[in-house]
């Protein structure tokens, strides 16, 4: 286990990001040669999953008061990206697990006896207020739900699931008199999986349903990150909840897109149409069009790595962050996914035949990352917001 001693005694941020990219790089070509498995398998293979815990790669983000490593939001973005680019499921599913750094908006002494001093586990993390939580008379809720997409639930030891209060038949309402939205925490003992995820793309991240009926969660075990400032402090956590998640979920596209475009490398150079012509790559047609795609993509990386870096320094010096400064971020990742898309939909044409089969790399990065593309985080409502934001005006509820 790696508990809180590796991170306090001096341990400095580049030392910590230069450990940080060792561990990933580690574990990078067993994400990558076991890719077909986990489709197979439908999830991260057991034993995998095990790894990237004792790697402690589900706690990027957890508060190193807990035992996390609280990486710098840059640091959080290249590791996922390095992940993602061996295989975008694992990386995906790693990412979906750091959503163990939302134990930051609770009780500081809660979260420690919730990690019961093993900070190397993981939690899933769905948003969508779909289950209820009725108020009872001892501080607690009785929640019930069902809840679709838990990437990682197998492996996971806690659940974490979007929930309104409930007012009677209606959600309550809080000031400024928006629904009482919550994230709730549970133990997955609490929680039945049930066995849905058969998808076209992300096929390898155990994505089912969870499902609870009338358990009992004391109200220390909710939060609302979206609205209230964290129990923890730091600049890490100064950060709006929607910048913070999109240093983990921006590592994502970033990273199956430029695999794409390098295993369509390979491809082109050894790819002939007819056994006299020239490799697909010799093509001036090709090569305009990789040009392009290839161009944009490391565009929309360095847009991103700017305006997080400006956050990060804004909020490093005490400040918050503006809203357009914090709508900036979100473009970005906007701008990520889709140059991400971008590229693999330009290439694949040319790619021939292989590419259509399901083992094929160039394939699972086109599934994957149009798979991902029905994230909340790269919906048409969070372009409508950054686009008012852009205009000055100011969202009535921003995503960001």
């Amino acid at each position: 286990m790696h508990g809180k001693s590796e991170l306090v005694g001096g341990t400095g941020l580049s030392d910590r990001r230069a450990e940080l990219f060792a561990r990933a790089n580690a574990l990078a070509p067993e994400f990558r040669a076991r890719a077909a498995e986990g489709e197979a398998n439908r999830t991260m293979p057991p034993d995998l999953a095990a790894k990237v815990k004792q790697a402690g790669l589900f706690r990027l983000s957890l508060p190193a008061s807990l035992g996390g490593w609280e990486a710098d939001p840059i640091t959080i973005f290249e590791v996922i990206e390095k992940l993602c680019y061996a295989d975008g499921s694992a990386g995906w599913t790693t990412l979906i697990g750091t959503s163990l750094g939302l134990m930051a908006s609770l009780d500081p002494v809660v979260a420690a006896e919730l990690l019961a001093g093993n900070p190397d586990i993981c939690s899933t993390g769905m948003f969508a207020p779909l289950g209820r939580a009725v108020p009872d008379d001892n501080g607690s809720f009785t929640v019930d739900g069902r809840w679709p997409c838990n990437s990682g639930c197998s492996h996971s030891e806690w659940f974490m699931a979007g929930v309104f209060v409930m007012d009677g038949d209606h959600p309550r309402v809080v000031p400024p008199g928006r629904p009482d939205w919550r994230f709730a925490w549970f133990p997955c003992a609490d929680g039945k999986i049930i066995d849905t995820w058969h998808a076209a793309g992300l096929k390898g991240t155990g994505s089912h349903d969870i499902a609870v009926h009338g358990i009992t969660v004391p109200e220390e075990l909710t939060c609302s990150p979206m609205f209230d400032p964290p129990r923890h402090d730091g600049p890490l956590y100064r950060m709006s909840f929607w910048n913070l998640v999109s240093a983990h979920m921006s590592g994502f596209p970033a990273g199956v897109g430029r695999r794409a475009l390098d295993e369509f490398i390979v491809t082109a150079e050894g790819k002939h149409r007819r056994p006299s012509a020239a490799a697909v790559a010799d093509d001036p047609v090709v090569q305009h069009r990789f040009a392009i795609v290839d161009g944009d993509l490391q565009a929309a990386r360095a847009f991103f790595i700017d305006a997080l870096g400006a956050a990060w320094e804004t909020v490093t010096r005490g400040d918050p962050c503006s809203l357009p400064q914090r709508a900036r971020v979100m473009s970005a990742t906007q701008t990520l996914q889709r140059a991400a898309i971008a590229a693999v939909d330009a290439v694949a044409p040319f790619a021939g035949a292989s590419a259509v089969y399901a083992d094929n790399p160039l394939q699972r990065c086109s599934r994957d990352l149009h798979a991902a593309s029905q994230h909340i985080f790269f919906s048409a409502d969070m372009l409508k917001d950054i686009g008012q934001v852009a205009f000055g005006r100011t969202p009535a509820a921003p995503n960001f």
